[in-house]
């Protein structure tokens, strides 16, 4: 005999079972999506790493790291396959006058490393996350805590939000016709700064108010009531616990404006700069000068040039610094972040 059914037990149904599949198919797309993104990384991982990596010591490829980009030449000498970068295969000739005539392979970009790629990255991400954070954090404070709704703000709103769908494209033409050609800064540091901070804003400005209205009104309230003004009670009382919500929208940044390219190509990259950014004859020429890119030379080797082994090896090689560098300066934010939160809990 069948025990009585409870009138809350689960009952199989057409119904139920319809829901359990598409639970699974919800299931089986995220976890596809996610297999997805680990095969890619670690195919990175697995053929960057034979460029960056050595199997004797030291064990790091430090010619990768801290040389520029060269062309290599591949040629026999003395019954042996010799290969060798632009500097080394000139000293190499003049040290052996016979080997003027040799017969040589040449290719574009796949000798010397990528340390003014690297160094120009990173000037290229702090200064932009340091316009873009002071911008948004100075205009969500006006939006959350100075404005008054009404149909003017609204429609700032929307129109934030609807930047943050622009593509990037679209921010690189105007900040070539702003930054570059308007206001005659040509291809910079600057003109890049800007345009990628301001291709980021939407998404500091949306983090930053989200964070400033979590702030308990008792806060503000508070402070108010013990003669504070308006600034001091933002400074003193809001401000502290609403950085780490701000700190958020910073690594949502740095990740969009490090794999960039679109921008950067038209204000800011070079595909080869001799210079490095500090070599420079007065101060004020580091702002109005340009650097080569991380994304801008990915995106040079893999297209701009016939591809081949050599090549390869260096796209992957600098796809796995380039990721290196961003979970980096990412994960730094990360830490900053989660100080702040456990300094200001309340």
């Amino acid at each position: 005999m069948n025990p009585a059914t409870h009138v809350f037990q689960t009952r199989q149904g057409a119904a139920r079972q319809g829901e359990q599949l598409v639970l699974w198919l919800f299931r089986g797309a995220t976890y596809f999506v996610l297999l997805c993104g680990i095969g890619v990384f670690f195919n990175i991982v697995a053929k960057g790493s034979r460029t960056v990596f050595k199997a004797e010591a030291p064990y790091i490829n430090t010619a990768f790291l801290t040389e520029a980009p060269e062309s290599l030449y591949i040629f026999e000498w003395e019954g042996k396959k010799r290969e060798m970068g632009d500097r080394e295969f000139r000293a190499f000739k003049e040290a052996n006058p016979a080997a003027a005539k040799v017969a040589t392979e040449s290719y574009v970009y796949s000798a010397g490393g990528i340390f003014p790629c690297i160094v120009g990255t990173v000037f290229l991400v702090v200064g932009s996350m340091a316009i873009a954070l002071a911008l948004g954090v100075s205009a969500a404070i006006y939006l959350n805590e100075y404005a008054t709704d009404g149909p003017f703000i609204r429609f700032v709103r929307l129109a934030i939000l609807n930047l943050a769908g622009v593509p990037s494209i679209v921010f690189g033409l105007f900040g070539f016709g702003m930054f570059v050609i308007f206001f005659g800064w040509n291809v910079s540091l600057l003109a890049g700064w800007f345009t990628l901070a301001f291709m980021v804003l939407p998404v500091v400005i949306t983090a930053s108010e989200e964070s400033l209205k979590s702030v308990p009104k008792g806060f503000r309230e508070g402070s108010l009531a013990l003669g504070a003004t308006k600034w001091q009670t933002i400074r003193k009382n809001v401000l502290p616990y609403a950085l780490p919500g701000i700190l958020t929208s910073s690594i949502l940044g740095i990740a969009r404006v490090a794999g960039e390219t679109a921008p950067i190509m038209f204000t800011a990259a070079y595909v080869v700069r001799d210079k490095l950014p500090w070599e420079i004859d007065k101060w004020s020429d580091f702002f109005f000068q340009g650097v080569m890119a991380l994304p801008y030379h990915i995106y040079v080797v893999s297209s701009k040039i016939p591809q081949n082994d050599y090549t390869e090896r260096v796209q992957y090689g600098t796809a796995f610094v380039f990721m290196i560098i961003v979970a980096v300066i990412a994960a730094a934010s990360i830490v900053l972040r989660n100080h702040l939160r456990n300094r200001y809990k309340w």
